[in-house]
């Protein structure tokens, strides 16, 4: 496969999960009687648009996600008199809320389907450690944003050599370490220096002798071979596969907590220049260059598809999560709102005082500004730094 067929792919299937997420919200919308008027992917100017019943479908010309419009979301907007009882404000809470996280909910279920399907397939999991293996091999050793390779960039020293799957038995004569780290700092320590790697290959032992390409990397220089650092491994039986999807999932959300605990690290990072966290925080340009990365590996159509499926999995499941964060703009943000309303009415009710009504959307306005100016602005940074000092595999 090539590097661009992997970023088509990538963005084919994130569009895809794009769709998937306003799906729910339209699907559970039109299910309790809400009135859906348009559905759209992408945003600007209309390229397409057809209409039925009381809905239009349609694609924009910014590829960059999509929305479905239900009536009556907030009670600004002017609702025609024959759909007030079909607006989404008038609908029972219960209701609401399904609407609400069913957008989350379709990406946790792409999650689980993803995950779940790599298990089966490959019978390999891709957390749990029973050894360590070669994630991809490249045919170069390039410096490049892309990762691509040019007339001169070096071949890699491992590509012919090792495979992707290949088990890491030792480095140099010394048993891989119980957190795989020395294989990746011997490789960077012995730039132009022969280097002994010891891999199982089915069943079978095999020795080779690659010899790092020295690579520049901010002030000084490492060795590298062409791989990507080691992964780890576990064979996981048929019956096995559903129950461990839960317990891939879960070693996702604490990865994925991790990196957001160090985003103010990888910021400082990405302002001092220096080279990207591999599990730190990304942008979506750094997550197709790194699928393109992966796809021009080297490895098995099995191998890149599964570790192309990995990603995508990881990312629907952080999506997921993150939309439910109690935040305006995101739906976590309209659901804790509700619950507020709903907390308030019970407690007044209780008490004997008036329901105050609906929560003044005006007057939490400026919060909506405050966390939406974060976002860009971090969406910002972490997007220049995939620009300019892309995470790289190698």
């Amino acid at each position: 496969m090539s590097y661009a067929l992997g970023v088509i792919a990538f963005v084919i299937a994130l569009l895809a999960s794009v769709m998937l997420h306003e799906l729910g919200h339209f699907a559970t919308a039109k299910k309790f009687g809400m009135k859906a008027s348009r559905f759209f992917v992408g945003f600007g100017p209309t390229l397409w648009s057809v209409r039925r019943g009381e809905t239009e479908y349609g694609v924009k010309a910014i590829p960059a996600g999509g929305f479905v419009k239900i009536e009556g979301m907030t009670v600004l907007e002017d609702i025609a008199p024959e759909d007030a009882d079909r607006a989404f404000y008038r609908q029972p809470p219960l209701r609401r809320t399904i609407v609400l996280s069913a957008g989350s909910f379709m990406h946790f279920v792409i999650a689980i389907v993803l995950v779940f399907g790599i298990l089966l397939v490959t019978g390999q999991d891709p957390i749990r450690t029973d050894g360590y293996a070669i994630a991809s091999v490249s045919k170069c050793v390039s410096t490049a944003p892309s990762g691509a390779c040019a007339n001169n960039t070096p071949a890699a020293p491992a590509y012919g050599k090792l495979r992707t799957g290949d088990v890491l038995v030792s480095i140099n004569g010394k048993p891989i370490s119980s957190d795989g780290s020395n294989f990746g700092s011997v490789l960077r320590a012995n730039a132009g220096h022969p280097v002994t790697v010891v891999v199982r290959r089915g069943g079978a032992v095999r020795t080779v002798s690659v010899t790092p390409v020295p690579t520049r990397v901010g002030n000084k220089v490492v060795g590298r071979i062409g791989v990507e650092e080691a992964q780890h491994v576990a064979s996981v039986s048929a019956g096995a596969a559903f129950g461990r999807t839960f317990g891939v999932l879960g070693d996702f959300v604490t990865s994925t907590g991790s990196a957001l605990g160090g985003l103010p690290h990888e910021i400082a990072g990405i302002v001092e220049g220096k080279p990207r966290d591999q599990k730190g925080a990304a942008s979506v340009v750094d997550v197709a260059r790194v699928s393109g990365q992966v796809a021009s590996s080297g490895g098995s159509v099995k191998d890149i598809v599964a570790t192309l499926a990995l990603i995508l999995a990881e990312l629907n499941l952080f999506v997921g999560l993150f939309n439910l964060l109690p935040l305006l703009p995101l739906d976590g943000g309209h659901i804790a709102i509700l619950a507020f309303e709903e907390t308030r009415t019970r407690v007044y009710r209780a008490i004997g005082r008036r329901d105050p009504g609906r929560v003044d959307i005006m007057k939490v306005l400026p919060l909506t500004y405050a966390v939406v100016a974060v976002f860009v602005g971090l969406s910002l940074i972490l997007l220049y730094a995939g620009i300019t000092n892309p995470i790289r595999l190698q």
